[in-house]
């Protein structure tokens, strides 16, 4: 039966997190249709099916991680029913069956991202009953016992002090994780320059109000500062070309089109989507484009192609 691999969908994605199926174990699946969400580490993405058949196993339930390319389900033959797996054939009762160890029949079952942190906190599998399918232990479960105080084992003739209020913890998702990793990446490999400048925009923020004031009469979208600050980028690169490159290797790229990427600050990081031929639009087309980016952004709704490209970023 053919597995059904976790894709790439992101140049940059390196694993992804199931976020919800839309198909369950037994479920006829049908090109073209939607088997899953997967969270990259820049948007939510929908994964659909490429064959036919029916779902028979979800080997990676929904919130557990697996990288490119590992199992995360099974597609069985419609034909054939091969919907589930079939049983192992039993050996006679008279044959004695020797296990290979001890240990491998006791291992309790567990996704690898519970396992990893059953070894980070120190918690025992075989004492946790798993709340995933089949009775599955999953991150949840070790996290919640990982949480519960202990009492420290101490002689009978000291007392025992209060336990330490526990700080807070928050997991970091797969978007703070790339971005973490990223900048952590850039500190290293790349030179930093930083200068800072004081301009007086007084005249800017009058120019704002007056033309604001002429777009609402019309009924039109207002721009913002940040707008009216992508358009200034967006001809001072058309005029200064040097500037608008970017450094692979030895050699320096000086690219034909001007894409701004804009940073917008989600819930759970940041994303950068790009507004391209950012030179070429007017003042309205800009205000409009970046307000639609900005809140698919926010929704993690953005496709692959409009956060990439971009040549120049305004923060």
């Amino acid at each position: 039966m053919p597995e059904i691999l976790m894709p790439r969908l992101s140049d940059t994605m390196e694993s992804g997190v199931i976020v919800r199926w839309h198909k369950q174990a037994g479920d006829q699946v049908t090109p073209g249709e939607t088997l899953a969400e997967i969270e990259t580490d820049k948007a939510v993405m929908e994964y659909e099916a490429y064959e036919a058949g029916v779902l028979g196993r979800i080997l990676v339930p929904e919130g557990e991680e697996a990288a490119i390319g590992a199992p995360i389900a099974i597609l069985g033959n419609e034909q054939l029913g091969e919907h589930q797996a079939p049983a192992p054939a039993q050996p006679p009762p008279s044959v004695p069956v020797d296990l290979p160890t001890q240990a491998e029949t006791d291992r309790p079952p567990a996704s690898p991202l519970a396992r990893r942190d059953a070894r980070q906190y120190g918690v025992d599998l075989s004492e946790l009953t798993g709340s995933g399918p089949g009775g599955r232990i999953i991150r949840a479960d070790v996290r919640a016992a990982a949480a519960k105080p202990t009492a420290p084992q101490l002689p009978p003739e000291l007392p025992v002090p209060a336990l330490p209020t526990a700080a807070a913890e928050v997991q970091l998702g797969m978007l703070r994780r790339t971005s973490a990793r990223r900048l952590a990446e850039s500190a290293r490999t790349v030179p930093h320059i930083y200068l800072t400048a004081v301009a007086d925009v007084e005249e800017l923020v009058r120019y704002r109000k007056e033309l604001n004031e002429r777009l609402r009469a019309a009924d039109r979208r207002a721009v913002s500062l940040n707008d009216l600050i992508v358009r200034a980028c967006g001809l001072v690169l058309r005029k200064h070309p040097d500037m608008n490159a970017s450094l692979a290797d030895d050699v320096v790229h000086l690219h034909s089109q001007i894409n701004i990427g804009i940073a917008v600050a989600a819930d759970d990081g940041l994303l950068v989507p790009v507004l391209r031929a950012a030179d070429r639009k007017s003042i309205t087309t800009i205000a409009e484009e970046s307000q639609d980016l900005a809140g698919r952004a926010r929704q993690r709704r953005l496709r692959a192609d409009e956060m990439t490209g971009g040549t120049f970023t305004v923060s």
